[in-house]
């Protein structure tokens, strides 16, 4: 795959490392564009070919999106790593951090079964762009009706969660802005967040094993271009009685692992091959990637604190309604 130019992978890049982490199917996005472009992006471009030299670029820009949310959510996983191989040593499940580690760990399997069995299947045959366009607005369809039918325990949980984030900031202001000027009040601020995170785990920790793999399952269905992964696992989750918040959260942790083993099971295609001739490009676009993977991240996790899936999923429908116009009747 000599074609791929340096714009084609800067853009692809930014694309991807935002579009995995909004709702709306970075995928679904990397199939779609190219086609609506047209030339030699649609024919360079093309994740549905054999052998995809495009889809091992695309999923090895999985590795700098994992990467940006390990950065994120470093403290996180310091203690879920912990907290798993303290349960493993201990032969028992007590804490918070344990429970969190086994709930990640069994709702990551039904996803990795699948993957490895059923990927290249499910890229093959709805890896074009009519069927990207559609699962498209079934994203929209999907993420409309996890807000208008969400249940009341997920309405109680942004209650709960909007609570305890008073009661941190109150405690912050009574402790006051510290004595060193602006690098204590970064401190404290860097304090709330890790207090706001504990309780975040907290209440994650309070839902059931089985909930948990029915929420991990749903990413199953982001195999198809134009479905994204974290919005049907928040969907999922606040079906389950998550807040959005939680649910963003608990749709972040999960997606880590899949994404990371993504990308790593297609870095020895990137080194073979099929890498000959792009790996600078694959190197500007990973960058461009974790960039834009770090900051949806931060933007998103405020942005679910008080707003709706709703305007992703009228984009997603717009969207590919849209694009199933242009590509089945225009074009």
């Amino acid at each position: 795959m000599t074609h791929l130019t340096y714009f084609e992978a800067a853009v692809v890049g930014l694309i991807q490392g935002v579009s995995e982490l909004f709702p709306v199917s970075s995928l679904g996005h990397s199939v779609l564009i190219p086609a609506l472009i047209g030339g030699s992006w649609a024919s360079d471009l093309n994740v549905a070919k054999p052998e995809s030299p495009y889809l091992a670029f695309i999923v090895g820009l999985h590795v700098a999106t994992a990467l940006a949310l390990l950065i994120y959510f470093w403290r996180d996983w310091a203690r879920i790593i912990g907290g798993f191989f303290s349960s493993v040593r201990e032969r028992q499940v007590r804490t918070r951090d344990q429970k969190l580690a086994w709930m990640i760990v069994l709702a990551t399997i039904p996803v990795g079964i699948v993957g490895l069995l059923a990927e290249h299947a499910f890229r093959v045959i709805f890896g074009k762009p009519i069927y990207a366009a559609v699962f498209l607005m079934v994203n929209g369809v999907i993420l409309y009706c996890g807000e208008r039918f969400r249940p009341r325990s997920s309405v109680r949980a942004d209650a709960e969660v909007s609570r305890q984030a008073e009661l941190v900031q109150a405690g912050r202001a009574t402790a006051g802005p510290g004595t060193a000027g602006q690098a204590g009040g970064h401190h404290a601020e860097r304090q709330e967040e890790m207090a706001l995170a504990t309780e975040a785990d907290g209440r994650l920790a309070r839902l059931r094993y089985a909930s948990a793999v029915i929420i991990g399952s749903a990413q199953i269905l982001a195999l198809l271009a134009g479905i994204s992964r974290s919005g049907v696992t928040m969907v999922a989750g606040m079906g389950r009685g998550l807040g959005r918040e939680d649910a963003a959260r608990f749709a972040f942790l999960l997606a880590t692992p899949v994404i990371l083993a993504a990308g790593v099971l297609k870095i020895p295609d990137l080194m073979g091959p099929l890498g000959d001739g792009i790996r600078g490009q694959i190197l500007l676009g990973s960058l461009l990637s974790g960039l834009g993977a770090y900051l949806s991240v931060r933007f998103l996790m405020k942005y679910f604190q008080t707003r709706t899936l709703t305007p992703f999923a009228l984009y997603c429908f717009a969207f590919g309604l849209l694009s199933v116009i242009y590509l089945g009747i225009i074009k």
